[in-house]
């Protein structure tokens, strides 16, 4: 299958998902040459807000390959990704997204991610969303224990 052959399989994956009770999205992640992971929008069907089509391919991928780790991977992706699937695909080391429709395709449609993007360029005292910090000192414990284990998996 070659590239245009992926995004097509992202979006009969998008297509399937509305068709299912979903949102318009599909994802899949290709390495070497060879799907590894596949996912479509779940959110409403699942009851779960982070199921959207990347977070659920990059799960069956890792599933898949038995890591935690997709370097050298591409993500063909119906859309351009929210923040929260950027940056699952920025910690599962992904190497490039290819998308269809971008970010304001989305929003026209009711997917606006605007306020998410806004939101975190704001310093954090004045988010909508607050942030406070408590138990500082105890929570540090846990990463002391965390940098002087000896067989931790880093990521």
């Amino acid at each position: 299958m070659d590239e245009l052959g992926f995004m097509r399989r992202a979006i009969a994956l998008a297509d399937a998902s509305v068709a299912s009770g979903g949102g318009p999205f599909g994802a899949v992640l290709v390495k070497d040459g060879a799907i590894v992971g596949e996912g479509a929008n779940r959110v409403v069907p699942d009851g779960d807000p982070t199921a959207h089509a990347e977070v659920v391919a990059i799960r069956d991928a890792c599933r898949r390959l038995g890591t935690h780790v997709l370097d050298g991977a591409i993500v063909y992706t119906s859309c351009e990704p929210c923040p929260m699937c950027l940056s699952a695909l920025w910690w599962a080391r992904v190497g490039e997204i290819v998308y269809g429709n971008d970010r304001h395709a989305a929003a026209a449609i009711g997917f606006d991610d605007q306020a998410l993007y806004d939101e975190v360029a704001r310093p954090l005292a004045a988010r909508k969303l607050p942030l406070r910090r408590l138990a500082a000192a105890e929570a540090a414990e846990t990463f002391r224990c965390w940098e002087t284990k000896a067989d931790k998996v880093r990521y």
